[in-house]
C-alpha cells in the first residue's frame, strides 16, 4: 500500500501539503502561545494580587477582571503544559505590559513577588495600628488586632497592654504582601530591637529611662510640637519637671489629659478637663503615664535621648501661631505668656 502511495504522486503531494500546512499552523500557534506578547494592561505595569489559598481558577478570574491578558485561552493552555494549575503561589506580582504567556507563567510559578513598601506613621491609639498596617497588605485587620492584644503577644515581646504600642516605630518597611499577622509582629519587633541599638540604650540609661519610658515621653513631646528643632528643648522641660518640687514632680502635660479623655478635638485644656480621673492625667499623677499616648516618631525619640539641658519649667505656644513656643522658668511670666496665647485664641474664635 505504501508503494502504491508513493506511485500516486498527486495524492502524495496533497498529503505532504496538508501535513506541512498543519505543521505550519501548529508552529504558528505554538509561537503565538509562547512568544507573542499577551499581557495587555492599560498602564505599563500592574500588580497582580494572588490571595493565600487561591486556586488556579481564582487566578484566571483575576486576570479576566483586571483585563491582564488578551487571550485567556492561550494562557490557560500553556498554564496546563507548564503545570501551573497545580502550583499556584500567593503574593503580589509585578506584571508588565507586553509580557508573553511564558514570561508571565514563569513569574507566577517562581513566586518572585514584589515586596510592599509598608508605610507606618504615627497613630494616636493602639486600636488604630491594625487598620493603618493591614490596609496595605493581605492580612485581615481583625486577625492582626486580636493577635496584637493577646496576653501571649505581650509576654512574647516583653510588653504589656499599655506599652505594646511602643514596639511600633514609625518608618517604611519592606514586606511581602501575603505576610502573616505573626510574621508581621515578629518583623516589627525585630525592627524595634535593631532601632534600640547599644548607643540609644546607653543614652536612655544615662537619663534613667528604659526604652519604653523614652517612647512614652517622646509621645508627649511629639504631641506638643511638630518642630523638630524644638523637640529636644521641650523634652528637657519635661525632664526638669519630673525632678522639680516646684511642679510637684509632675509632668503636667496637656496632651496626656486629652488622651485620657479620648477627645482629640479639644483645643484648650481647662480646669474641668484636669479633673479627669485617669493614670494618664499627669496633672494628678507623678512621673510618666503607663504607656505612650501615640506611636512617637524617630525624631521625637531621639529628641528625648538628646534632650536639651536647660532650666526651663514652663512653655506655651506663641501667640503668633508659628507653631513655636515661649519658654521660661518663672511661673508668673509663664502666666503672662499663656494669657497672650488665650487672647489670640479668643480673637480667632477658637474655643
Amino acid at each position: 500500500m505504501f508503494k502504491k502511495l508513493l506511485q500516486n504522486k498527486p495524492l502524495l503531494s496533497g498529503i505532504l501539503i496538508t501535513v506541512s500546512m498543519l505543521f505550519a499552523t501548529f508552529s504558528f500557534y505554538a509561537y503565538q502561545i509562547f512568544f507573542t506578547p499577551n499581557v495587555q494592561v492599560e498602564k505599563n505595569e500592574l500588580y497582580l494580587l494572588i490571595p493565600t489559598g487561591a486556586t488556579y481558577q481564582t487566578v484566571v478570574d483575576s486576570l479576566k477582571k483586571n483585563k491582564v491578558v488578551d487571550d485567556v485561552l492561550s494562557f490557560s493552555f500553556l498554564a496546563k503544559v507548564m503545570g501551573y494549575q497545580q502550583k499556584v503561589l500567593p503574593g503580589r506580582y509585578l506584571v508588565r505590559k507586553d509580557m508573553t504567556n511564558s514570561a508571565l507563567l514563569n513569574l507566577l510559578r517562581s513566586g518572585r513577588q514584589t515586596p510592599v513598601k509598608l508605610v507606618f506613621g504615627s497613630v494616636r491609639l493602639k486600636e488604630q495600628i491594625a487598620g493603618k498596617v493591614c490596609r496595605q497588605i493581605e492580612t485581615d485587620s481583625a486577625v492582626f488586632n486580636k493577635l496584637l492584644n493577646s496576653p501571649e503577644t505581650y509576654k512574647k515581646y516583653g510588653f504589656n497592654e499599655e506599652t505594646i504600642a511602643a514596639m511600633f516605630i514609625p518608618n517604611t518597611y519592606e514586606v511581602y504582601w501575603n505576610i502573616s499577622a505573626e510574621e508581621l509582629l515578629d518583623r516589627f519587633n525585630k525592627e524595634y530591637q535593631d532601632f534600640w541599638n547599644e548607643e540609644r540604650r546607653r543614652k536612655a540609661e544615662k537619663i534613667g529611662f528604659t526604652p519604653v519610658q523614652v517612647s512614652v515621653l517622646a509621645s508627649i513631646v511629639g504631641s506638643e510640637t511638630n518642630k523638630a528643632d524644638e523637640k529636644p528643648r521641650i523634652a528637657g522641660v519635661y525632664i526638669n519637671r519630673m525632678n522639680s518640687p516646684e511642679t510637684a514632680y509632675k509632668l503636667q502635660a496637656d496632651p496626656t489629659v486629652i488622651f485620657a479623655l479620648r477627645d482629640f478635638s479639644i483645643k484648650r485644656v481647662t480646669k474641668t478637663h484636669l479633673q479627669v480621673d485617669s493614670p494618664y492625667n499627669t496633672y494628678k499623677n507623678r512621673g510618666l503615664p503607663p504607656g505612650p499616648i501615640n506611636t512617637p516618631s524617630i525624631t521625637s525619640i531621639d529628641a528625648v535621648l538628646n534632650y536639651e539641658k536647660n532650666d526651663y519649667l514652663f512653655f506655651v505656644v506663641k501667640a503668633d501661631f508659628s507653631g513655636y513656643h515661649t519658654f521660661t522658668n518663672d511661673y508668673n511670666e509663664h502666666l503672662k505668656n499663656a494669657r497672650l496665647y488665650w487672647e489670640a485664641l479668643n480673637l480667632r474664635n477658637i474655643k
